[in-house]
């Protein structure tokens, strides 16, 4: 499969990156500077643009097969650019064709997280939250083949495969490894699972 990264040089983009090599799929990192991803091979391609500027993201998705966005916003009193991103994923995705979108937001997109823990995520995180849901409410919006993935909190780790998933949160989870988000992003598009579905995910 064809697929394009967005993010690709982020924890769970470039890991995200490594495992769907190893899987045979021919991957095309779209990154601001094509020298910091870090990883060599023969079926890596490597775009350089800006997600913010739509010519670039247009000409990042021509022949692509899937998308995957790792897009992160830029700080925590962003409350536009992921949404921008998006918006132009979703114009690109259009004009080539494209249905297959996987997306990586957050756990408390929906005040889902309970007790203290969601109460600081919403105070802390209020505008990271509220550009993803922004940019979320686009996707659905643009009757995408979406995939959603909010997970808990992320940590640097390898790929476990022992991760929980849930329409809300996992019960009691509070984090997962940025591993285990791109092993449920893969398999999620390799298997045709959770189309047109929200996921929380920890471990």
């Amino acid at each position: 499969m064809k697929i394009v990264v967005f993010g690709s040089t982020g924890g769970t983009g470039k890991a995200f990156v490594e495992q769907a090599l190893e899987s045979g799929h021919d991957v095309t990192a779209f990154l601001r500077n094509p020298h910091k991803l870090g990883i060599n091979h023969e079926r890596l391609n490597r775009v350089q643009g800006d997600a913010r500027n739509e010519e670039d993201v247009c000409q990042a998705v021509l022949g692509q097969e899937a998308i995957v966005s790792c897009l992160g916003s830029e700080s925590l009193k962003d409350r536009s650019t992921l949404t921008i991103m998006t918006e132009n994923i979703l114009t690109a995705s259009a004009q080539h064709n494209i249905k297959r979108l996987l997306y990586v937001a957050s756990a408390g997109l929906y005040n889902e997280i309970p007790g203290l823990t969601g109460w600081m995520s919403r105070m802390i995180l209020k505008n990271v939250l509220h550009d993803h849901r922004r940019a979320v409410n686009a996707i659905i919006a643009a009757d995408m083949d979406y995939t959603i993935a909010r997970p808990m909190r992320l940590l640097d780790g390898p790929v476990t495969g022992n991760y929980r998933t849930s329409d809300t949160v996992p019960q009691d989870g509070r984090s997962i490894s940025r591993g285990d988000v791109a092993h449920f992003l893969l398999h999620a598009l390799e298997e045709g699972t959770y189309v047109k579905e929200t996921t929380g995910l920890a471990d």
